[in-house]
């Protein structure tokens, strides 16, 4: 059988696809990217906002009328929400509750009759899923579910309690993607900073054992929440295999907006992390999430927050307007703003993040950096686009470049997009040793 995967959202759920892909290929069926020539199509759904409920929705349709004869499995965040909704749509076969993702395989075999390859409880071997697919970073997923509950927040409700994967799993599947050829990894979770929490380890710990027991040449943490990170966490980054950016969403930079929230960390303690990162590493890449319009932010609170993020200067910004989510604690709160307030301080913060942005990037015009190359602009074209270290995108005209190779470039330049521009790729290959 071919199979196809579709996913919204967080990395989380391109985690997920990544692990029932290679399951799949595993029983002997193949993945394929497009979805016309599929037997089955997965959909990881997301609903994090309302504009994601109703991109779901909208995805469910498209992927039915572009091939109606595949059989549709639909799980992820929207799907355990809005369960009979999602059953009662047409042309979907099969809804996985978050909850039961580990069935999802099975499951989805079962509907089509179909047992895979595998004989006798052996799997047959197969060539990486993520690579079939056209990625060259694997994403892996250490936990799930989050034991907090911002006001604000759908996803925890979803997801359901904290559920840590073993360490020794996430070092198997560290080792396994790298054996396959995967140069770089982004530990995912929901809330990947309470690693450990129900099996007496923590994130520190994992990272320890990740750097002392895989070879993997890049190791990027994903989202995490600032909170529930060790006093001494960013002595980890030492080890330069461990990347030098971190995904650290604040919200908002109020306090008194924070605390309706139900955040567990203020402004200052925010800004004391951010200093510690960058003490560690030189130009340590911070980027966070930002809420406009919660419910009862008033001028001044919305003044204060602008100053925060000027003052702490942040690579890259997600900028969502408030999004009320029945269910949330939020979404019952006085005060909720007008649809102009909150798309009109977006406007504003989103001017903010540009500035900032071009400034972080500009610091590295000139610097020698090492890339991970993903993919060409288009077939025809020499020009490659990657990620340096600092999660910047980059851009370079070089034929002997490869996909996934990391190779290390002169920063010469910023595009009008705010893009990296090198010119000369360096024809070595960064070795393993160059990475300490």
């Amino acid at each position: 059988m071919y199979i196809n995967f579709q996913a919204l959202g967080c990395r989380l759920n391109e985690a997920e696809l990544e692990t029932w892909a290679n399951q799949f290929m595993q029983r002997g069926h193949q993945v394929t990217a497009d979805a016309e020539e599929a037997d089955v199509v997965v959909f990881n759904s997301c609903a994090v906002t309302a504009q994601a409920d109703r991109k779901s929705r909208q995805q469910i349709a498209r992927l039915q009328r572009r091939n109606p004869t595949a059989s549709l499995v639909v799980t992820g965040c929207h799907a355990s929400l809005n369960p009979q909704a999602v059953k009662s749509s047409l042309g979907v076969d099969l809804v996985v509750d978050n909850q039961d993702k580990e069935q999802l395989v099975e499951q989805a075999l079962q509907l089509v009759g179909e047992a895979g390859d595998s004989v006798s409880g052996v799997l047959v071997e197969s060539p990486n899923a993520l690579l079939v697919r056209g990625r060259h970073r694997g994403f892996v997923k250490i936990q799930d579910g989050c034991r907090y509950r911002c006001t604000y927040c759908i996803v925890t409700i979803a997801r359901g309690d904290e559920r840590s994967r073993s360490e020794t799993d996430i070092l198997a599947e560290i080792n396994r993607l790298h054996q396959q050829g995967i140069q770089e990894v982004a530990l995912t979770g929901v809330h990947v900073g309470g690693y450990g929490s129900d099996i007496d380890s923590s994130l520190f710990r994992l990272l320890q054992q990740i750097l002392a027991h895989t070879d993997m040449p890049r190791i990027r943490l994903a989202s995490v929440e600032p909170w529930d990170l060790a006093s001494n966490f960013f002595e980890l980054f030492e080890n330069p295999r461990l990347l030098p950016h971190m995904h650290l969403p604040i919200q908002s930079g109020c306090d008194t907006v924070l605390r309706r929230m139900a955040r567990r960390c203020k402004t200052a303690e925010f800004a004391r992390l951010v200093e510690q990162a960058r003490s560690a590493v030189p130009l340590f890449n911070v980027t966070t999430d930002l809420i406009t319009g919660f419910p009862g932010e008033t001028e001044d609170e919305w003044r204060q927050s602008m100053d925060f993020v000027a003052s702490v200067g942040f690579g890259h910004m997600h900028i969502f307007p408030f999004s009320a989510r029945a269910g949330t604690k939020a979404a019952r709160l006085p005060d909720q703003l007008d649809g102009a307030i909150k798309k009109a301080r977006s406007r504003e913060m989103h001017a903010l993040a540009a500035e900032l942005k071009q400034r972080e990037l500009a610091r590295h015009i000139g610097s020698e950096v090492e890339v991970l190359w993903e993919q060409q602009i288009n077939p025809d074209s020499s020009q490659w686009i990657g990620y340096t270290p600092h999660y910047h995108k980059i851009i370079t005209s070089d034929s002997n470049i490869h996909a996934s190779s990391i190779t290390r470039v002169s920063v010469d330049a910023l595009s009008a997009d705010s893009t990296m521009l090198a010119n000369h790729a360096r024809q070595a290959q960064v070795t393993l040793a160059e990475f300490g």
